[in-house]
């Protein structure tokens, strides 16, 4: 006969065991999900940081770009600032191109006209740049901003482009023909005109050389030597200094 021997009984785990076994193992993978959490934020936070910086990489060598292609034609201000708007004209493969910089709307925005090769053409472009509401095709919203301000170098000093700053002569015209008049004996000039010449006239820049005889000067102001760029972006205030490109003071 074949003995049967009883052996000692198996024992499982308890229910209360397995209850315990599986809120350790809830609160560590809870505990592994914020960590994990916190990673995947804290690179998103560096990607939207980097990828900020890079687009603001972008605008600044954007705005140097325009600035050092300023070209003067003659025709219309090669560069001047309202308080809400920069415009000036660049020189471009195609002609010459218009390009407004303005901050409205908590916006910052760049607006491109087509090139120009003709007087007329630009003289349009510069008069719809005066009517830009900031909703037109071809505006680009570069950053937010809140607040801006520019300032020219001119006369070694960082002045507000809104004054009047150094009249120079581009060029001279025939002036125009007078009527004839009854002719007049020379009057004498008064005296007290030629206290200039002993330094007693005041101060400010001479003013420009007088035309040829038979001619009128065109005056034009001058451009800056370099452009100061103060603006309040969303990420905080900046501040930039461009010299102009060769056609600048």
């Amino acid at each position: 006969m074949t003995e049967i021997r009883a052996g000692r009984p198996q024992r499982g785990f308890t229910l209360i065991e397995v209850l315990v076994a599986l809120l350790i193992m809830a609160i560590l993978a809870g505990i592994a999900w914020q960590g994990l959490d916190s990673i995947v934020r804290a690179r998103e936070g560096g990607n939207a940081v980097l990828d900020r910086t890079l687009r603001l990489n972008n605008v600044i060598t954007q705005w140097e770009q325009d600035l050092q292609a300023v070209q003067d034609t003659g025709v219309v201000p090669a560069l001047s600032f309202d308080g809400q708007s920069l415009r000036l004209t660049r020189r471009t493969e195609d002609g010459v191109a218009l390009v407004v910089w303005a901050v409205r709307g908590g916006a910052w925005q760049r607006w491109a006209a087509p090139a120009a090769y003709k007087v007329t053409d630009l003289r349009e472009n510069w008069l719809r740049s005066q009517q830009l509401l900031g909703n037109e095709a071809g505006q680009l919203t570069v950053a937010q901003a809140t607040e801006w301000q520019v300032y020219f170098y001119r006369g070694n000093a960082w002045t507000n482009p809104q004054s009047t700053g150094n009249l120079i002569a581009l060029s001279t015209a025939p002036a125009p023909t007078p009527k004839e008049a009854p002719k007049e004996a020379p009057k004498e000039a008064p005296k007290e005109e030629n206290k200039d010449k002993d330094g007693g006239g005041g101060g400010g820049p001479p003013p420009p050389p007088p035309p040829p005889p038979g001619t009128t000067a065109v005056l034009r102001e001058q451009l800056p030597a370099a452009v100061r760029l103060v603006i309040k972006l969303d990420a905080g205030s900046l501040t930039r200094d461009l010299a102009l490109g060769p056609a600048g003071g």
